[in-house]
């Protein structure tokens, strides 16, 4: 599968985002102090609900992350990669007409 740089960058941002976004959110349910959380100290339905929203979306945001990141980084090689191909084709280009002769000429004549 090939992920586009942007779409790459977009998931890898999702996954920073949903570390900030579901941290504090937890943070702020811990210290609830307006009764719904904690009844008496203990936790409320509301409480583990919520919670569970919490880790769910914390750990699939840590995926699509994962994966952004993953996507990046593939950008990055195939980007180094297909540059010094690049470069590599056109020193063979200029050895070959250096030779005396155009590569591409002797393509064609090779197939006649």
């Amino acid at each position: 599968m090939h992920l586009s740089r942007r779409a790459s960058w977009f998931l890898l941002a999702f996954g920073g985002w949903s570390w900030f976004i579901w941290i504090t959110f937890v943070r702020n349910l811990w210290k609830d102090s307006s009764g719904l959380a904690f009844e008496d100290g203990d936790p409320t339905g509301y409480f583990w609900v919520h919670l569970t929203l919490a880790v769910t979306s914390f750990l699939l945001g840590t995926t699509i992350g994962w994966l952004g990141l993953r996507g990046v980084r593939a950008g990055r090689r195939a980007g180094g990669a297909s540059a010094e191909a690049g470069a590599e084709e056109g020193t063979q280009a200029d050895a070959g007409a250096d030779a005396g002769g155009d590569v591409r000429e002797a393509a064609a004549g090779a197939g006649r």
